[in-house]
Order: structure tokens, then sequence, then C-alpha cells
């Protein structure tokens, strides 16, 4: 249902596009135009093609869980909840000790602390970082981690395909140099082309590496920090306001940055968080909504 939602958004289904089109772009360089002239009847040939794809494929499987998988949206209640009242609605939640739940007056629900309600897909997400239209999705507490692996095999395929290219080529101007003239002649036609696909996977690989280190520095300092850009924002704004008395976000215990990351990564071993596998949702010390509302109201 939240694929369904977010497949409606015409910029996420045009990156969606773009992303995979432009990873499969890459290999087809990579292969046909660097690995294969230069390396061809090498050891490294084989060693440098099965790393890349590799690389690749880890890619392409983390971003297919970010996409499909729940970001952590907030279940709607069985039953409308009366907003005639929404202070009465504010008190009664915290007589039941749900201290930080508010009311979605979109969604007409009860939230979690620390949710917010996401215009693209239409629903509040728990612990929402932002809508991001390279997955189609958003991202939350639920796909944060599948998320931040794209962007890390994003950069090494970014990495690794601007070195095959620069060595590849350095190659080519040695072998122009040292090569007779006959046979400079016989590859003249297609020198172009080669040319121009280096000078384009180049460009896409500096563009799309300097982007997702960017975003991913940027999820990093957000996990250790305990705070979404949502919140971080938010905090400025109140700062900023004169003479508040309102408390910028709800209160939560300092966790030790290790706890923190294994919130989002899991509790398992440290190599576990390079793979897309499926890790059970934050448990005690960590951030646990089982404790919802009566809807009943």
């Amino acid at each position: 249902m939240a694929a369904f939602r977010c497949r409606r958004d015409p910029c996420g289904f045009i990156c969606l596009i773009l992303t995979y089109f432009s990873v499969f772009y890459a290999d087809y360089v990579v292969i046909q135009y660097v690995l294969i002239p230069a390396y061809s009847g090498s050891v490294w040939c084989t060693l440098h093609g099965s790393v890349f794809n590799v690389i690749l494929l880890l890619l392409l499987a983390c971003h297919s869980k970010a996409v499909f998988s729940d970001p952590g949206m907030v279940p709607l209640p069985e039953t409308a909840i009366d907003f005639s009242d929404l202070r009465s609605q504010s008190n009664r939640l915290n007589d039941r000790g749900c201290e930080g739940w508010t009311v979605c007056s979109r969604c007409e629900t009860y939230r979690p602390p620390r949710a917010h309600h996401c215009r693209v897909c239409q629903r509040c997400i728990r612990r929402m970082d932002h809508h991001c239209p390279w997955i189609n999705n958003c991202v939350g507490e639920l796909n944060q981690k599948y998320f931040i692996q794209f962007l890390f095999y994003t950069g090494m395929a970014s990495l690794y395909s601007m070195a095959l290219v620069v060595s590849a080529w350095v190659w080519r101007i040695r072998s122009e140099r040292e090569g007779d003239g006959d046979k400079e002649g016989e590859e003249a036609p297609s020198k172009h082309l080669i040319v121009a696909h280096y000078i384009i996977l180049l460009v896409e690989s500096i563009l799309f590496g300097v982007f997702v280190l960017v975003i991913f520095y940027d999820q990093l300092v957000s996990i250790i920090t305990d705070e979404t850009p949502i919140e971080q924002m938010r905090n400025r704004l109140m700062k900023d306001k004169p003479n508040n008395t309102h408390p910028t976000h709800i209160a939560h215990t300092r966790k030790p940055k290790i706890a923190l990351l294994r919130e989002v990564f899991g509790r398992g071993s440290i190599i576990c968080w390079l793979f897309p596998l499926h890790s059970s949702p934050p448990s005690a010390g960590g951030i646990s909504y089982s404790a919802l509302p009566d809807y009943d109201v």
C-alpha cells in the first residue's frame, strides 16, 4: 500500500527511472569500453568486473529495499476520532501515560512522538527524516538503514568507476603513443565515441558521488545527534522566536553513539550493517511504539 501511494508521485517515478538507467549505463560503459579494451585477456578484467558488479547488485538490492519497505507508517484507527475538542484529546493522551503523542488532523489518527505527516505519502511516518524522490518513498524509522546502505554503495560505485575510467584513459593514451600508425587509424572512427562515454561516465560519477557523500554525512550526523532534519529545523525556528516558553521537542535520554547506530542498523554484528538484511525493530532502550492509545474514543 505504501509503495502504491508513493508511485503516484511523478517526480519520484522519474527519479526511479533515472536511477536504474544510470546504474545500467555505468555497468555497460565499464564493461564494454573500460575493462574489455584495457584489461582484455588479463585476470584484472575478471576481477574488476566481478567486484564492480557485486557493488552494483548490492546497490540495487538496498535501493529496492528502501523503495518497497514500510518507512514506519502510523496505523490508521479502525474508528473515527472525535476532533471536537483537541485539547481534551491531548489531556487524555497524557493521562494514559502517552506523553508526546499528538493528533494528526489530516490522517485523523494518533501519532507517536517524533512522527510527522508526509504530504506526498499522505500518511504520518515514525521518526520521519524526509521524503526522498530517488527512492520514491519516505525515509523513516524502518527503512533508513536501507537508504544509508544505498548511499554507501552508490558512493563506492562512483569512486570505483572514476578510478577505472582514469586508468583506462591513461592506458589508451600510452598505447596510442607506443602503437603503430595503421592500428591507430583502424581505431580512429570509434575513438570519439569511447571518449564521449568516458566523459559522460566521469561526470555522472562525480555528480552522484558528491551528492550521496553530502547526504550520507547528513544521515550519520542525524543518527549520532539523535535529531532528524525536521526536528533540527523546528528547534532552530523555536530558538529564534522571542519569548519562547514551549519546549523545542520531546526530551529523550542521550544514548551512546554506538547505541544510536544500532537502533538504525540492527543489534547484530557490524559486518551485517553492510548488507540489506532484515533487522528487528528497535526494542527496549530504543524507539518503541507498541503501546498505542485506544482508538475507540
